[in-house]
């Protein structure tokens, strides 16, 4: 099979271009995208637990750590106790985080305005019943026999 016609190439390639285009984005605002993605995965007016946006975002926790301890630095964001949960902790926006997200979101609109200008809306559904379904396959795990290793 050609590289070209790997989907898994195509996904992967696609990907690399956005999240470089992202960063790139994101460097103009001394940010990265993994901090506009975790920005927009807070709720911006109660804050969000912290042990809920790694699930959220399928983010391991030790990535997440290191983002959090970097966006608390830059005081984009403040830790506060779950008041229904002691041990917990919720993260929160400060006023510069809050503004930090209004341009992430907005950088996030504009790719995705300029892409649907670009793209009929039959291609769009047909792009999203693809990746639909490749997320279904692989967690229902009909790609790989888990004992074998082999393809199913």
């Amino acid at each position: 099979m050609e590289k070209n016609e790997s989907i898994d190439h195509q996904l992967r390639a696609t990907w690399q271009a956005v999240a470089k285009m992202y960063n790139e984005q994101a460097a103009h605002h001394n940010s990265t995208m993994a901090t506009a993605f975790v920005l927009l995965n807070i709720d911006k007016t109660k804050g969000t637990p912290s042990t809920a946006l790694g699930p959220l975002m399928g983010m391991e926790p030790t990535s997440l750590s290191r983002i959090l301890k970097t966006m608390e630095e830059k005081g984009a964001i403040c830790r506060e106790k779950n008041p229904e949960d002691g041990r917990s902790v919720i993260i929160k926006l400060t006023d510069y985080g809050r503004e930090m997200r209004k341009i992430s979101r907005g950088h996030v609109i504009q790719f995705n305005e300029t892409v649907r200008n670009q793209v009929s809306k039959e291609d769009l559904i047909g792009f999203f019943n693809v990746t639909h379904t490749i997320n279904k396959l692989i967690a229902d795990r009909e790609i790989y026999d888990e004992i074998s290793n082999k393809a199913v």
